[in-house]
């Protein structure tokens, strides 16, 4: 009997395995394309339990095959949610808003719980319905679902001032190796003995964790990322000591579904302040960050975003397509870049164009911040080009062109494709005068074989570089390998991260014992075996996938 017949035969929920539905699993919005062998569509934790211990059968007979890998919308653009056995889907069942708090009372914490399947653009109607925010929301907001942003440990556009989403979660209700739930989150004193002293499943994952954190205290610290940002590795510095406090919910998030699969959330939201202004800085040389980076972070914005001279470009081309998405008439918009147009005639496109943000809770306030920062800069560095948008209306035209830059070069050009393959690194901020024209080196030896956008988070340093490639060139895949080693090793020669925000997948698995060094990797290793002593979580993600590995996955033509 086939693996979906089997699994039919013990699941309530829908078990397909049709040669369409397996080719639309097989891709997320990566490089990578793996056929997975069925997808199954649980009807709660108690189908993911017993999903779970039939795949500990299996593996534990000789030579038996099978794994699980938790998929919601598949906009992931590592190769996360791919994998050749079992594909669990989390949108069909797993899709409900289950509790909405906004009580007021003195220490109380406005919170949501809900399941990992549901889009963040419903979750936020609803939270905004009581003027609540999850506020580490992705680009992506209109088509990820919340399950991906914990299993990622997703940031965006606020991260600057409201963190990512690890620093929401409080609670998670996870389905662990044993095929039973537990509900995972930051435990103290007696709280976290009583964890201790069990003996069951549990007990051992919680003696064991908290042996490998106390016991290996220095490589730990000596091992942890140096930037604010990153989703690259396991958080092991990131979930208490050990010994007086264990948060294995933090483990959870940005673990990518190889831990356990996640069944339900519970986050704590914020109150958006309402109001907003902008700064919006044109910069000619790149050197320029170097002075205009710490200047701007001393005015503590909401948000430092960035776009480059290209991303410019692919907006004048495209600039129906920007009208549509901000429901404006092409006249109305074009009237309302004509300040920029005659920058444009005068001075040239700009090499980088900053979006710095202010928030307040009356639009007056926020206009100020905007004004004084643009005068600060024009009295320090005129040359350098400045516009103050003076409401949130007059910025959305920025935030368009930010947003929608990547999906433009997904849709629009022809017989090339998106290569998210440098994607997410971090480097300090303070670096960036430095390290940009170093990139820039790097990359001019390829621009004849790739068109590319930048686009980044200008205040943590963490930048998004979107390759177009010609997927039917024989030399792209290697290409792909080349420049990645090269950029990865700029990247932490800066001590800086390989991942940001979008985890690591296929595509950056392989530099992760580079980046954290041998000893940290070893701990990684442990914790896997820890809780999945069977490799069922969604193997080769995190730990256990080699460059020819992922090599061997890409969507490409290989070459010679």
């Amino acid at each position: 009997m086939t693996l979906a017949g089997e699994l039919k035969k013990v699941l309530r929920g829908e078990v397909e395995d049709a040669p369409a539905t397996l080719e639309a699993y097989s891709r997320d919005a990566s490089l990578f394309a793996v056929t997975p062998e069925v997808v199954v569509h649980p009807k709660d934790a108690t189908d993911i339990g017993i999903l779970v211990r039939y795949a500990t059968k299996i593996k534990e007979k000789p030579g038996g095959h099978i794994s699980l890998t938790a998929r919601s919308a598949g906009t992931d653009m590592s190769g996360g949610p791919l994998n050749d056995s079992v594909i669990v889907d989390m949108t069909r069942h797993f899709s409900r808003l289950l509790e909405l708090s906004s009580d007021a009372s003195v220490g109380a914490t406005a919170y949501a719980v809900v399941e990992p399947g549901m889009y963040f653009r419903d979750f936020d109607k609803e939270t905004k319905k009581k003027n609540l925010e999850l506020p580490s929301y992705t680009a992506s907001r209109e088509i990820n679902t919340v399950g991906g942003m914990v299993a990622n440990n997703s940031g965006g556009e606020k991260n600057l001032k409201y963190g990512k989403t690890a620093r929401y979660v409080q609670e998670l209700d996870v389905v662990l190796a044993d095929g039973q739930t537990y509900t995972l989150k930051n435990l103290e004193g007696d709280a976290l003995q009583q964890k201790l002293n069990k003996k069951d499943f549990e007990g051992d994952i919680y003696r064991a964790v908290s042996k490998l954190i106390s016991t290996h205290r220095a490589v730990i610290e000596a091992g942890k990322p140096k930037v604010e940002k990153n989703s690259s590795g396991y958080a092991l510095w990131d979930m208490g000591d050990g010994v007086n406090s264990l948060n294995l919910g933090r483990l959870m998030v940005g673990s990518q579904g190889t831990l356990g699969l996640i069944t339900k959330i519970k986050f704590s939201l914020v109150h958006p302040q309402p109001c907003s202004a902008m700064t919006i800085l044109f910069l000619d040389s790149l050197s320029e960050l170097g002075k205009i980076v710490p200047q701007v972070l001393a005015k503590q914005p909401d948000s430092f975003e960035s776009y480059d001279d290209n991303t410019f470009k692919l907006a004048v081309k495209y600039f129906p397509e920007f009208a549509t998405q901000m429901r404006s008439g092409i006249i109305s918009l074009g009237i309302s870049f004509l300040p920029e147009l005659w920058m444009l005639l005068t001075g040239g496109i700009p090499k980088l164009v900053l979006m710095v943000e202010f928030r307040a809770d009356t639009q007056e306030e926020a206009l100020k911040k905007a004004v004084e920062l643009e005068e600060e800069i024009k009295k320090t560095q005129p040359n350098i080009g400045s516009r103050v948008a003076k409401n949130e209306h007059a910025s959305k035209k920025y935030w368009a062109i930010r947003r929608e830059s990547f999906n433009l070069l997904r849709k629009k050009i022809r017989n090339k494709r998106t290569a998210p393959f440098i994607d997410d690194f971090v480097v300090p901020p303070w670096t960036l005068s430095e390290f940009l024209p170093k990139l820039e080196v790097i990359l001019k030896p390829y621009e004849k074989s790739m068109q590319y956008t930048v686009a980044g988070h200008v205040g943590d340093g963490n930048f998004h570089i979107i390759p177009l490639v010609d997927p039917a060139n024989p030399d792209t895949a290697k290409i792909i390998d080349e420049l990645s080693h090269k950029v990865y090793d700029l990247v932490l020669s800066y001590h800086g991260s390989i991942s940001g925000e979008h985890n690591d997948g296929f595509i950056r698995t392989p530099y992760v014992e580079k980046m954290f060094g041998p000893e940290m990797f070893a701990l990684f290793l442990q914790i896997k075996k820890i809780f999945d002593p069977h490799n069922i979580f969604n193997p080769g993600k995190k730990v256990g996938t080699t460059f020819s590995d992922a090599f061997a996955h890409l969507d490409l033509p290989k070459g010679k």
